[in-house]
């Protein structure tokens, strides 16, 4: 598939843009295991035409990250193109507009999901940014408002005709949230229409290689993204990829393996942030997802979520490999 001068081979992997959690580390991580293209975290258009520090922050590009795409949002159309421009001058292969967060936070200003229920002012957002900066403008949506509000095969040829380079779909929508299952039926209809030219990107309940499977041969799509089934689980890229080359299932690392990976991920952060606490900060969402379907994990779950210090981390970590070494975690599939 093609974006813009850029051309991937294959089906290649995408990390989903997840805010809090696609930062540095994280993306090394998944990069590591087979990603194909990275995302930032999401950044308010707003906040970058203020100039704030911490969302320029999030910008921040690395040459292992690439191909990498900066992914922005917001409601005021003329903000979105001053956003983009700024992000243009970090140089990503591709800007992505954020038109499917459904959290609150986002949806009230009317940016993120709220742009499905104004097909028309996001066609024109989009249309303005692709006029606005030279490299290739994608975005990333989901199937509409509610169950009764899927609009997203119109969303998709007015994202086309703005001049939009890919297109990737979250097969829920905003009312679902995380909650349910995706619909993958919809996506299909996007990338089978007979007007649809772009690339598209399939996104929702991939969490092994066999639903990736599922997926493309359902929908015909030309990518598919990888969002919350890999965080604590990173190395889900190469076990998509491996399935879809021989149709056999690797199995899971141990929690040995397991504890070698975030100790990893643990040491990018304290290499990258300015202090201990911020670094750890950052990894406890990580923390709770790592260890899955252990029996009796609780209490040492808890004393990871709250510990202070490096030295306190690696010591639990330690005492999870003493007692579950040779065990493998138990992933969704």
């Amino acid at each position: 598939m093609k974006i813009g001068k850029l051309i991937l081979e294959g089906t290649p992997l995408f990390l989903a843009p997840m805010e809090d959690v696609t930062y540095k580390s994280f993306r090394w991580m998944c990069k590591k295991y087979g990603a194909d293209v990275m995302y930032t975290e999401f950044v308010s258009s707003e906040a970058l035409v203020r100039d704030v520090k911490k969302s320029k922050q999030k910008m921040v590009l690395f040459d292992f990250d690439r191909p990498v795409a900066i992914q922005i949002y917001g409601h005021n159309i003329d903000s979105m193109v001053r956003a983009a421009q700024v992000a243009e001058e970090l140089q990503p292969d591709f800007i992505d507009i954020n038109f499917g967060c459904p959290m609150k936070k986002i949806i009230r200003h009317g940016a993120g999901a709220a742009m499905l229920r104004d097909l028309p002012k996001m066609q024109q957002m989009a249309a303005e940014i692709v006029k606005a900066v030279k490299v290739p403008v994608t975005a990333k949506t989901r199937l509409g408002w509610d169950k009764n509000d899927k609009p997203i095969v119109e969303a998709a040829l007015r994202l086309q005709d703005a001049g939009i380079a890919a297109l990737a779909i979250h097969g829920r929508t905003r009312e679902q949230l995380y909650t349910g299952v995706a619909d993958w039926t919809l996506i299909g209809e996007v990338k089978n229409h007979p007007q649809i030219q772009i690339p598209i990107i399939g996104n929702g309940d991939i969490t092994g290689g066999e639903k990736a499977k599922n997926l493309l041969e359902q929908t015909g799509v030309d990518a598919l993204m990888i969002g919350r089934p890999a965080i604590g689980r990173p190395w889900i890229f190469r076990e998509v990829k491996h399935y879809l080359q021989t149709g056999e299932t690797l199995p899971s690392p141990t929690v040995a393996e397991v504890v070698e990976n975030v100790k990893e991920q643990m040491q990018l952060n304290l290499e990258w942030k300015d202090n201990e606490r911020s670094a750890i900060l950052m990894m406890r969402r990580h923390f709770a997802k790592y260890f899955p379907g252990l029996p009796n994990f609780r209490e040492l779950k808890i004393k990871l979520l709250r510990a202070e210090t490096n030295t306190e981390v690696t010591g639990i970590l330690d005492e999870i490999v003493e007692r579950y070494g040779s065990v493998r975690p138990v992933y969704e599939e």
